[in-house]
């Protein structure tokens, strides 16, 4: 449990409470929680690109297309209307990999897996968009 002092929390009137962030600096700078910065416009996506290569074993692709509007949801999946086994080949899209019709214990099912269906939790549609933190990574040597 914290406790809070009469330092760490104050009040500027009834509707705005403000924290002292103690001087540490988040991603979003050195600001008070209730500041509110400006969005980052969206990234613009072209209708259809190349595809950016991997960077790491397992990573999942990246989709080269905007997935805004897209409805994936318990009712509906608009990536399967292309990327299932049965629509791929008339749509000009790549096949869902077998490994999403597959369960943890490595039955195979004729639809794919609840765990797989979701496809918008691991595929991020590819953006130059610049690292949110400075870094030194380097794809592996077998990717480059």
């Amino acid at each position: 449990m914290v406790a809070l002092t009469a330092t760490s929390v104050w009040s500027v009137n009834a509707e705005e409470v403000f924290s002292n962030n103690g001087g540490v600096e988040s991603l979003r700078g050195k600001v008070e929680v209730s500041t509110v910065n400006q969005s980052e416009a969206m990234k613009i996506v072209p209708r259809d690109q190349q595809t950016i290569d991997r960077n790491y074993v397992q990573q999942p692709p990246l989709v080269p297309h905007t997935t805004r509007g897209y409805q994936v949801n318990l009712n509906a999946n608009k990536c399967l209307s292309c990327h299932s086994f049965k629509n791929a080949g008339t749509m000009g899209a790549t096949k869902i990999s077998v490994t999403h019709y597959q369960t943890r214990e490595g039955t195979t099912l004729s639809d794919v897996s609840p765990r797989r269906y979701f496809c918008l939790q691991c595929h991020v549609t590819q953006a130059d968009a610049k690292p949110l933190v400075e870094n030194t990574f380097e794809p592996v040597d077998s990717l480059k």
